[in-house]
């Protein structure tokens, strides 16, 4: 078996590093910025879309993070109950997922673009404020699910909370955006933020 995930850790690939070191399989990370090498054609052949992560999974290759997670927590769970067991809270995981792309992403990128990514001159502030707002209906979607328990799901984490925290996640982390607004929110992301998988992928060992 081998496993080749594509990417570098201050990126979306982050997100399968975690989930690998959750699984706990053998794999190798192959070094991809987004920049530039992402779009030679070479990797091209895996992902035609010219972005990280890709992930060959023994010749099986899947692209999109949260997909790639799914794909892992399914196949190599091995009974850690990354993977929920009924088929319900399998449709859940694959719900949230759905939803941390759609809902909470463009929101979380429109702040960390204008906050971190882009070079200082074209920031834009304003436009980080608006992200931060567009962001409360989403984080407020989460503090009502989030309330009287500690997981997405119930009482264990699942890769349901991995996808979605590794989404919110990042304004926190960075130090780009408070969660002060949302007590449950931020309970729930200290418990995963403080998985010691996520350490070994980011090299916090």
């Amino acid at each position: 078996m081998a496993i080749r995930l594509y990417g570098i850790p201050m990126s979306r690939a982050s997100r399968c590093l975690w989930m690998l070191e959750e699984v706990g399989v053998p794999y190798e990370n192959v070094p991809v910025n987004f920049v530039g090498e992402a779009q030679k054609p070479d990797f091209l052949k895996l992902n035609p879309n010219g972005r990280i992560p890709a992930l060959d999974d023994d010749g099986v290759v899947l692209v999109e993070s949260l997909a790639i997670n799914l794909h892992l927590a399914r196949k190599y769970d091995g009974g850690k109950g990354l993977w929920p067991k009924s088929a319900d809270d399998q449709s859940r995981a694959i719900q949230w997922s759905i939803w941390a792309m759609t809902e909470a992403e463009p929101p979380v990128m429109r702040v960390l673009m204008n906050r971190a990514f882009l070079p200082e001159p074209q920031r834009n502030e304003s436009e980080a404020l608006a992200g931060e707002q567009a962001l409360q209906k989403p984080l407020g979607v989460l503090e009502g699910v989030l309330r009287g328990r500690p997981y997405l799901l119930g009482d264990a984490f699942t890769v349901t909370d991995l996808n979605v925290s590794a989404v919110v996640g990042w304004l926190p982390v960075l130090g780009k955006m408070k969660l002060d607004g949302t007590p449950n929110v931020a309970a729930w992301h200290a418990r995963c933020n403080g998985r010691p998988a996520l350490a070994r992928a980011l090299g916090r060992r």
